[in-house]
């Protein structure tokens, strides 16, 4: 960031702006772009050609933005992949997305029981299917079937949702709404709730839904012994 020539800076709170702009007073804001009743996708092209201009221009350009920026981060893969489709070296550097938050947040491995991971949107229009077996995460349950910038959370989808995760777990079965702390003075939001308790849940915007396992998923003798971890019948 400090040895570009333009930065390009989408930040989603004041005090994140703040610090990085005392690193770069220049940083040009993307903000702007968003409009209202204007479709993401749209500002996402927009951000994506304003940072490529850059670049045509003969500009070292840095792009940043908060969390992960391989993370539910279109314009970020976009503009990576076009600068290096148009023969710009182009690299993305990691950084801590939401689910690394949740898993020491919460306590939980995602290597003990195994974990699926989903947009909510998407995992409810194309019907993906729970496994009790896993741990499972939705992203950004409160702006689910959202195509502009989410300005509220959407009930009618939260409602939705409660009534898909019936279909696969009890309805005692605990879930938890999560949104990692901003900055290291603040806490996390970790909600405890059943399912049929989310569509009035006061859950923020851009919160993560995780789900625990329900149920063990049994080993399979036949795998156990190709595996030799079991011995073959005599």
């Amino acid at each position: 960031m400090i040895e570009a020539d333009d930065v390009f800076l989408l930040s989603s709170d004041p005090i994140s702006e703040c610090v990085l702009r005392g690193f770069r007073p220049d940083a040009q804001g993307l903000a702007e772009l968003y409009a209202e009743d204007k479709p993401r996708r749209d500002t996402y092209a927009a951000m994506v050609e304003r940072v490529l201009d850059g670049l045509r221009a003969g500009r070292r350009v840095c792009f940043a933005i908060p969390g992960h920026p391989g993370v539910f981060a279109q314009p970020t893969h976009e503009a990576v992949r076009r600068a290096r489709a148009e023969g710009y070296s182009a690299v993305m550097l990691p950084a801590l997305s939401a689910a690394d938050h949740l898993y020491a947040d919460l306590g939980v491995d995602p290597g003990e029981h195994g974990s699926v991971t989903f947009d909510a949107t998407d995992f409810l229009v194309q019907g993906r299917t729970a496994d009790p077996t896993a741990a499972l995460i939705l992203w950004q349950i409160g702006a689910i079937g959202e195509i502009r910038k989410p300005r509220a959370v959407n009930r009618p989808g939260l409602a939705l949702l409660g009534e898909v995760l019936l279909d696969a777990y009890p309805a005692t079965h605990e879930i938890v709404v999560y949104e990692a702390a901003p900055f290291a003075f603040c806490e996390p939001v970790i909600m405890r709730m059943r399912p049929d308790a989310l569509a009035s849940a006061d859950v923020p915007l851009l919160s993560t839904l995780y789900v625990a396992p329900a149920a063990v998923a049994p080993p399979l003798p036949e795998r156990l012994r190709k595996l030799g971890l079991i011995s073959a019948p005599a």
